[in-house]
């Protein structure tokens, strides 16, 4: 989860501020060697490939940080997160692909880190990697896994995760649902919150909000990463030498990088994404082909979908985008339904000759299935719209509503799962909205624009 605050690495080296205070930050990074004596490595490809890893250390968090934001217990000495960071070479594009920590792997043979015992090739969990072998063993799986080589490796941990977002002044989220979380304490209304970065480290931490569980955690992890860069663009931090640096010291305090990650790397990059914006970002998952697979001595764990992977991976390494080019839509509400799940039956409740066919068409262009045949409402002049619903479909109801501001909602006991909607002479337009959880492409793909706050 903190390696969402490894992306900023990439996001806050933005050209502009000058390599003097660039050069003064990289003295605060504590500097690793996961290529060392690294042989048979994948072909190099275009574009560069970073590997952001989150660990599980949490030993600068305080006591009462710890007590708030639910961290007791003792860390693994894993990787929490592991995410693939793709910069195009074209400098136009950033594709992340998160590896699920709980993938099936097969370690290479190496020496233990910590115990110096020689182990033979074995099965494992993808984050133990990291516990056997540190960074340099974390990265010869991953290339193994994937076949694409590693260019840069980032390591981060709580304390920059946070320290960096409250230096932003916090990360704006929107929920159409809301999301608690007992083992976090995550507890968040339907609405758009502005985290601080205990809120955020919740947020991101969180997976027993749903059935989704780890899955729905990554693309939570995913739709934070879009609002981080949402965030940092457009704040002005970029070309603020005195804000940036009080954000790169934060981040950079607590972060670990290779050796040739320093001075004219972060400028590059940095000049790189001078244009970025949320619609520069993609993010992916692993295709799986397994949930639940089940191996002796290691427990549950998922199995990659071997061909789709093979295709995900090919791409990063042909330099070619994951999601599909889609048209830019205009800016639409988060609803909790997707309207493309609902049905509605339009009605005139007016004198105004041809209402009723305005409103099913506005509902119908932002996705709601409609009937395409609307009817008269039954009264002569009715004032205010208003929306009727089955009790049972309540959360569908207020979908609805949200697409038609001001209107009234009515619970009719037995109406069934099709929503009427009574037009009154108080209509302007149809809201846009859209599904909280986007359309995704191919590799689950979406844009970070898709994902963050209208």
């Amino acid at each position: 989860m903190r390696v969402v605050t490894g992306l900023s690495v990439l996001v806050l080296g933005a050209g502009g501020i000058g390599h003097a205070v660039v050069s003064g930050l990289e003295t605060g990074i504590d500097r690793v060697d996961p290529f060392k004596d690294m042989k048979n490595r994948p072909q190099g490809g275009h574009g560069l490939n970073l590997l952001l890893v989150g660990t599980d250390g949490r030993d600068r968090i305080s006591k009462a940080e710890k007590k708030k934001y639910r961290l007791g217990g003792a860390p693994c000495h894993c990787t929490d997160t592991l995410m693939l960071v793709h910069l195009s070479a074209d400098k136009q594009r950033a594709s992340v692909v998160s590896l699920p920590r709980d993938s099936y792997a097969e370690l290479p043979a190496h020496t233990d880190g910590t115990t110096g015992k020689q182990h033979s090739a074995h099965p494992v969990k993808l984050n133990a990697a990291y516990a056997e072998g540190g960074p340099h063993l974390t990265v010869r799986t991953v290339e193994e896994m994937t076949g694409v080589k590693i260019d840069h490796y980032l390591e981060v941990d709580f304390t920059s995760f946070m320290k960096t977002v409250d230096t932003l002044g916090g990360v704006e989220i929107c929920t159409a649902k809301p999301l608690k979380d007992a083992y976090t304490g995550l507890d968040l209304t339907a609405g758009t919150h502005r985290l601080d970065g205990g809120g955020a480290l919740q947020y991101v931490r969180s997976r027993h909000l749903d059935g989704a569980a780890d899955l729905g955690r990554m693309q939570r992890q995913q739709k934070f990463m879009a609002a981080l860069i949402k965030q940092t663009t457009s704040s002005g931090v970029l070309m603020n030498p005195v804000k940036f640096q009080q954000v790169a010291s934060s981040m950079l305090a607590s972060v670990r990088a290779d050796k040739g990650f320093g001075t004219e790397q972060m400028l590059q990059l940095g000049k790189a994404m001078r244009g970025f914006t949320p619609a520069s970002s993609e993010f992916a998952s692993v295709p799986l082909q397994e949930e639940g697979y089940q191996v002796k001595g290691i427990g549950s764990t998922v199995r990659w979908d071997a061909q789709k992977s093979k295709k995900l991976f090919r791409a990063l390494r042909e330099d070619r985008p994951l999601a599909p080019q889609l048209p830019k839509q205009p800016r639409a509400a988060v609803v909790d339904v997707a309207p493309e799940q609902i049905r509605v039956q339009v009605y005139n409740g007016t004198p105004k000759d041809g209402l009723g066919q305005t409103v099913d068409a506005g509902l119908r262009g932002t996705g709601f299935n409609t009937t395409r045949a609307p009817l008269s409402g039954g009264t002569s002049d009715l004032k205010r719209t208003i929306v009727s619903y089955d009790p049972r479909w309540d959360r569908s109801a207020k979908s609805l509503a949200t697409a038609l501001p001001g209107c009234e909602l009515r619970a009719v006991k037995g109406q069934g799962g099709t929503m009427k909607v009574i037009a009154g002479s108080d209509f302007t337009k149809v809201q846009r909205v859209k599904a909280e959880d986007p359309q995704r492409g191919e590799f689950g793909t979406v844009t970070g624009d898709q994902v963050v706050c209208p």
